[in-house]
């Protein structure tokens, strides 16, 4: 059994994640800006086989040496799940330029440069699956920032599985629409079964976006 890389590891979706495919066996490279959300998604998967590494996903340079340092010690991975955002209301008028910059950065230039760096390897290795975790299935002006990050990341998904698809790449987008708690609607560890099962689907099968 091979590995998965969660970039944007935390507390709700991104260890939940994580923690479902390491009960199938898997090796698990975290990625976060935060030592503590890394620390304490290390600890909830306690006995694991883990490398965890601190980098900002809109550091192209740290987080590429981020990969690069999961990937020396587990090997290319059968699983990457793009996990970061900016998660913050705004509107038309609220952010300047630079913050507007600052959060697509995070939202989707992060996820093209880990695409951009992993996935060519794991063409060469034989195929594999990006899944991204996406959001606002309809935009809302009130979340202008996060709901055009989010149509950013699932054009991105269409266009990975252009690109390499026939290549056998599985990309896809598990859009979640709501806030993440456990208990709820949006339980992380039922969202997590989503990705697992988009990673167990055969080639004739594949889904590129679970709306939740």
């Amino acid at each position: 059994m091979g590995g998965v890389v969660v970039v944007g590891v935390g507390p709700g979706i991104g260890v939940a994640v994580a923690g479902r495919f390491v009960r199938e066996g898997m090796s698990a490279g975290l990625i976060a800006r935060s030592e503590e959300k890394l620390k304490l998604a290390a600890d909830a998967l306690a006995g694991a086989e883990v490398v965890a590494v601190a980098a900002d996903s809109s550091d192209e340079d740290r987080l590429r040496a981020a990969l690069d340092r999961i990937i020396a010690e587990h090997g290319v991975p059968d699983v990457v799940v793009y996990n970061a955002a900016v998660i913050q209301a705004d509107a038309i008028g609220d952010l300047t330029a630079q913050q507007h910059l600052d959060a697509w950065a995070v939202n989707v230039v992060g996820a093209i440069t880990t695409a951009a760096h992993v996935v060519p390897a794991m063409v060469e290795r034989g195929g594999g699956t990006f899944i991204i975790t996406g959001g606002m299935p309809q935009p809302k002006a009130g979340y202008l920032s996060l709901s055009l990050g989010k149509a950013g990341v699932r054009s991105l998904v269409t266009m990975l599985d252009q690109q390499y698809g026939g290549a056998g790449i599985h990309a896809a987008t598990v859009t979640v629409s709501g806030g993440v708690a456990p208990g709820s609607v949006w339980d992380p560890d039922d969202i997590a079964d989503h990705y697992w099962r988009l990673h167990s689907q055969p080639p004739t099968e594949w889904t590129h976006e679970v709306v939740l």
